[in-house]
């Protein structure tokens, strides 16, 4: 067995113009202040990281690790989630999304997914010259507009859908193959692949490549009511990441998953900071260690009410009590009596 690495923090919900959030050099140290040995980056914050130059050069890359380093900060992960979001979007959320993609592109989808593409390439390049094995992004979403089927789905909608995802992400899964990254797609509610059945999908419609993995959340498992601790057991060759969030679903007999179109603070499902929702994530973690996962514990902070500061040092200190240090090993060895060949077949009267 292997020991999961962390605690690490994902800084989109950090980042700001005010410090100690506005720097690479500041939130990293920040970081390391509240307890973390590691940091997921997002790629698309130009006052974190340059992607464009993080791509082509390893110069680059290697400085900005390095100023991470003299904190005791590792880079665990780049992040495209709103790149990712604009390789397929469905029309009807054209404006909303606009605001993910450079202005040049807006009001221009064609455009648009094509910046995003490219986007995504460039971090793909940028974790090769890194030295990170593992990228994380949203799928983005077709179909879901048609999540609920009513009025009822024509036949072969959804399997259009699919098909049109897959064959956007090959190319994109084929390139992080040649720089020989796993592509980890955020099971999302919002996103195509929103739940197991829907990676399944999308893996068929990729011929079980390689490259496209999962990153496992089980806040989303959660508010979809899903079992979240079966989910490890079904898919963990395919989990390469983990971000540890909390959440916790109140159905009422006013509302329950779908929300009621309420605020965050006021739906039966939301966002908690670690400890304060439902997830056990004593059994997450002893599944995971189970099945050797050794990559980053990552706190992903979203809260309806605790500050984020606060979240962010109560969630290193919470992840660091979860991981479990891997025996080297059995608990009853003090009692091994030691055998050979011929002493089994003995004690087997053979």
């Amino acid at each position: 067995m292997k020991t999961i690495k962390g605690p690490a923090l994902f800084l989109a919900q950090f980042a700001g113009d005010a410090a100690p959030f506005n720097s690479w050099e500041s939130i990293t140290r920040w970081a390391a202040e509240c307890g973390y040995k590691g940091v997921q980056v997002p790629s698309w914050d130009a006052r974190l990281i340059d992607l464009k130059t993080a791509a082509e050069s390893r110069d680059y890359c290697d400085t900005f690790k390095g100023q991470a380093a003299e904190h005791g900060i590792e880079v665990t992960e780049l992040s495209t989630h709103l790149q990712g979001q604009l390789v397929a979007v469905h029309p009807a959320y054209d404006t909303a999304f606009d605001g993910f993609a450079d202005p040049s592109v807006h009001g221009n989808p064609k455009a648009r997914q094509e910046w995003a593409v490219e986007q995504v390439k460039l971090a793909i390049a940028a974790s090769r010259n890194m030295g990170i094995g593992a990228h994380v992004t949203f799928s983005g979403a077709l179909a879901w507009p048609y999540v609920y089927p009513w009025p009822q789905r024509p036949a072969g909608l959804i399997e259009a859908a699919f098909d049109e995802l897959a064959a956007r992400w090959r190319p994109i899964l084929d390139v992080a193959d040649e720089h020989g990254v796993d592509i980890c797609y955020e099971i999302h509610p919002g996103e195509d692949l929103h739940d197991g059945v829907s990676f399944e999908m999308f893996l068929d419609r990729l011929d079980g490549h390689a490259r496209c993995n999962m990153l496992y959340d089980p806040s989303h498992y959660v508010l979809q009511a899903l079992d979240y601790l079966d989910n490890i057991d079904i898919y963990h060759e395919r989990i390469k990441m983990f971000h540890v969030k909390d959440a916790e679903l109140n159905p009422t007999g006013r509302q329950g998953v779908y929300g009621g179109y309420q605020s965050w603070v006021d739906r039966a499902g939301r966002f908690r900071s670690l400890g304060d929702g439902q997830v056990d994530f004593g059994a997450v973690f002893s599944k995971l260690t189970q099945y050797d996962f050794d990559g980053w514990a990552v706190v992903e902070w979203e809260c309806a009410m605790k500050h984020p500061e606060d979240g962010a040092r109560e969630g290193a200190a919470f992840v660091a009590d979860h991981i479990i240090r891997v025996t080297e090993h059995a608990f009853d060895d003090f009692a091994a009596g030691g055998a050979d060949a011929a002493a089994n077949r003995k004690m087997l009267g053979i």
